[in-house]
């Protein structure tokens, strides 16, 4: 059960109390920043304009108790089976068990490994070098394994229980209501954060294409929505700096550098239940720090676009190869929405389900079965990353 202030472990040595005061006054901020509450609509089904306000004003918003317990019993148990089925160690094809491991057959990038409590990115020149500066890296107890996966790109095909909250109605709404009706998909992940392993990610901005356009706007790179299967804490969670989204691209180097520490100041935690369900603008300064807490972290991650941020565009970043998105191609990619709703359907019938406008002008009607999963196999190689 996750704690209201996280344990730090003593392997940040004489940074911990430092260490342990920067997390609670972290949390201290966090929760008067007022961009929290469960999902709420107007009279007229609208999602609630201070909502948005909020949302726009600190470029993030935590929507409590999304998930119900039986839904995170699902993806409990879904992320359980992922476990036992990842290779035994980097690049082999069988698990611990000696049966075939997930994703070892994959053309497209999956699973992403890193020393326990390592900085994988930061200081580095991967992902075209957005992590500029590197955390710092505490020593993992002397038990612990050479590499862990941390990150599982593509993760839909390998989790019925996480499609089916890709196409949750009420989340489906927010990203109409942030992005348009005619939003479009960018990518879904895993996120593992094992206690006492979990690796860090360094302060970052996602998006590579379009921080000089003419028409560069706080919501040009789109956002991510992150439900949390055991909840997370200010030592376990993402933290961000409130409003970066709204300032362009930010030098983080000298962040860092003014602060004299990677701890930056004006950074806030993101402190959720289980169950909860946040929406971060890509565009802000954000980060994790090396998981030393004895709580887990496991985030089922999804962004979204606008659809003219994407359309004709030259793709970029970390998730695939450069291409042009054309409109089949946005179409293809787009099929997961049709298939995560009818998912949601299936398991869930006394919900109204999500009418994706796309889908709706187009008269297309998309069934989840075995077909639809077995025809999903690397899908990811079709991520609108920019």
């Amino acid at each position: 059960m996750n704690k209201p202030i996280a344990t730090v472990a003593t392997t940040y040595g004489r940074e911990e109390a430092a260490m342990r005061d920067y997390l609670r006054d972290g949390e201290r901020r966090a929760f008067a920043l007022g961009n929290r509450g469960p999902i709420r609509f107007t009279a007229a089904g609208q999602v609630h304009p201070d909502i948005l306000d909020a949302y726009w004003r600190c470029g993030f918003y935590v929507f409590e108790g999304v998930l119900a317990a039986d839904e995170l019993a699902d993806i409990e148990a879904d992320f359980q089976a992922i476990r036992a089925a990842l290779p035994k160690e980097r690049g082999a094809a069988v698990d611990t068990r000696g049966r075939p491991a997930l994703g070892a057959d994959n053309a497209a990038p999956t699973l992403f490994w890193a020393k326990p409590l390592s900085d994988p990115f930061g200081g580095t020149a991967l992902a075209s070098g957005r992590h500029p500066v590197k955390m710092f890296e505490p020593t993992p107890d002397a038990d612990a394994p050479k590499e862990v996966v941390y990150l599982i790109l593509g993760s839909l095909q390998f989790s019925e229980a996480a499609l089916r909250v890709y196409g949750h109605p009420q989340l489906l709404a927010v990203a109409a209501a942030v992005n348009g009706e005619d939003f479009v998909p960018f990518n879904e992940a895993l996120f593992i954060k094992e206690p006492g392993r979990g690796a860090s990610v360094a302060w970052h901005q996602d998006g590579a294409t379009h921080w000089n356009s003419p028409d560069w706007d706080p919501g040009s790179h789109g956002f991510n929505f992150m439900a949390q299967l055991y909840g997370c804490t200010a030592a376990n969670g993402v933290w961000v700096v409130p409003g970066s989204h709204k300032h362009g691209k930010t030098d983080i180097a000298a962040m860092v550098a003014a602060a004299g520490t990677e701890r930056l100041p004006d950074a806030v935690p993101i402190i959720c239940k289980p169950g909860d369900v946040a929406i971060t603008n890509r565009q802000a300064v954000h980060g994790s720090f090396a998981n030393t807490s004895a709580d887990w972290r496991v985030t089922v991650n999804f962004g979204f676009h606008r659809r003219r941020s994407v359309l004709g565009v030259m793709g970029g970043g970390l998730h695939n190869a450069a291409a042009v998105y054309d409109a089949a191609r946005i179409r293809e990619r787009a099929r997961l929405i049709g298939y995560g709703i009818d998912a949601r359907r299936q398991r869930f019938p006394e919900e109204a389900p999500f009418r994706y406008q796309p889908h709706v002008a187009a008269g297309e009607t998309w069934h989840w079965d075995a077909a639809a999963k077995a025809g999903i196999k690397d899908y990811n190689l079709l991520d609108l990353s920019i």
